[in-house]
């Protein structure tokens, strides 16, 4: 096993771990961080596959910004996290019966699947620096990605504003 294998494998165990955590944490603020610690871990998986710019785009985007968002919306408008009421769903057998489902699912796909013993074509020399480019200007170009790019970006930024009205709302006695 090779050094990139074992850190590979590190990794992915912590990216597991962090989003199993995500799921199971009692406090939503916790939740929050987890998925921030889940979202480091994709972004270092990107970078052992040297997708450095997928890696570095996963942590200023997803993390600098959409991760960011979501904890200080949830800090905004939170109310008093020790109410009474139980915090398990009552049918949860049922959606673990649907996780156990899917999990047998995929794993009886996966296993004629060839993908765990081949290794991936090398890349051109000058891969990284033509699609990057190439990626760039589909982003920005009015024929291609730049509407989906600027209705994300407005939602983010309502999310926003709505999150903090709330908060103020709240705050005002103008809600419950």
């Amino acid at each position: 096993m090779t050094a990139q294998q074992i850190i590979f494998i590190v990794v992915a165990a912590f990216t597991l771990v962090s989003a199993l955590r995500v799921a199971t944490a009692r406090n939503i603020v916790h939740a929050a961080f987890w998925l921030v610690a889940a979202l480091f871990g994709v972004a270092a998986v990107y970078a052992l596959l040297n997708a450095n710019f997928i890696a570095v785009v996963q942590v200023v985007v997803y993390i600098g910004a959409i991760a960011i968002l979501f904890i200080f919306a949830v800090m905004l408008t939170r109310r008093d996290m020790r109410d009474a009421s139980p915090q398990l769903n009552r049918n949860w057998p049922l959606g673990a019966i649907v996780a156990a489902l899917t999990a047998a699912g995929l794993i009886a796909l996966l296993r004629g699947w060839d993908g765990f013993t081949r290794s991936a074509a090398d890349l051109p020399a000058d891969f990284g620096a033509t699609s990057v480019n190439l990626l760039g200007e589909a982003l920005v170009s009015p024929e291609a990605y730049v509407l989906p790019f600027e209705v994300a970006s407005v939602l983010l930024l309502a999310a926003l504003v709505g999150a903090v009205f709330v908060a103020f709302n709240k705050k005002l006695g103008g809600g419950k």
